[in-house]
């Protein structure tokens, strides 16, 4: 009785990246239901207009940043908006992501496999170095970093985004362990298929034989990925850091 509700984010402030839907959506939703103040990420300028209107109808409290991740000079900007009109930075969740194209090894190019690896790897360790720098002046910070079951296992025809999300996995127990003797936690999340528009990227048959690995059954939802998201972005989550936590249905469980 009397007490502040369970992972309550009151005060603090959320950064999401690739925030106009998808799991950055629900996630930013979700933090701000907890009474987290958001800044929503996206290279879509429209879409992240969208997202904050969405979030002011319920009340929450919103800014919108159309920035590109791979961009060290959009997320420098970023950070600096974040800090001027929200007072602090105190969580980051890393949901900017693209798939490529389904392809065989032998048949991507160079270019194909850049383009990925810069937005899902690159992009993920611009944004965490940035964070970082006003998460170590305050003594406190929380991130999450969105890998994916691919990162653990390895997609077929899916080699560039299997790459980048086991890079981001790695990226995470590096950067854990670096701030690990402060009140910084860094961690990471594996999600198998979900249902999100990044779905539209994918083709049906890869999306089947996703699925055909879930034990659970089904393609999970973005909100049940930010019910996770919400408890290691919170202050309750203050011995675990440096893991990587399953979401997949049963598909992978280490």
């Amino acid at each position: 009785m009397g007490q502040e509700p369970p992972f309550d984010l009151a005060g603090r402030v959320a950064v999401v990246t690739g925030g106009a839907r998808g799991i950055g959506l629900a996630a930013a939703e979700r933090l701000g239901e907890a009474g987290a103040a958001l800044a929503v990420v996206d290279r879509d300028r429209a879409g992240t207009d969208a997202a904050v209107e969405r979030l002011r109808e319920h009340d929450l409290r919103a800014i919108g940043i159309a920035a590109d991740v791979t961009s060290e000079a959009d997320v420098a900007r970023m950070t600096e908006e974040v800090l001027a009109e929200l007072g602090g930075l105190h969580v980051l969740v890393c949901s900017a992501g693209v798939v490529g194209r389904n392809a065989f090894a032998w048949e991507t190019s160079v270019e194909e496999w850049r383009a990925v690896l810069e937005t899902n790897l690159t992009g993920v360790w611009l944004c965490n170095r940035a964070a970082l720098g006003p998460m170590r002046d305050q003594g406190y910070g929380r991130i999450v970093n969105v890998a994916s079951i691919a990162g653990k296992e390895g997609n077929p025809k899916l080699g560039p985004y299997s790459a980048s999300k086991a890079g981001v996995i790695g990226l995470t127990k590096s950067l854990a362990k670096e701030v690990a003797d402060t009140n910084i936690r860094v961690s990471s999340i594996a999600p198998a298929v979900i249902q999100t528009p990044m779905l539209d990227q994918v083709t049906p048959e890869t999306i089947d034989y996703m699925v055909s690995k879930i034990p659970v059954g089904r393609t999970g939802t973005p909100e049940e990925v930010a019910a996770l998201i919400h408890y290691l972005v919170s202050e309750e989550c203050s011995f675990s850091t440096g893991a990587c936590f399953d979401v997949s249905g049963g598909r992978a469980t280490y």
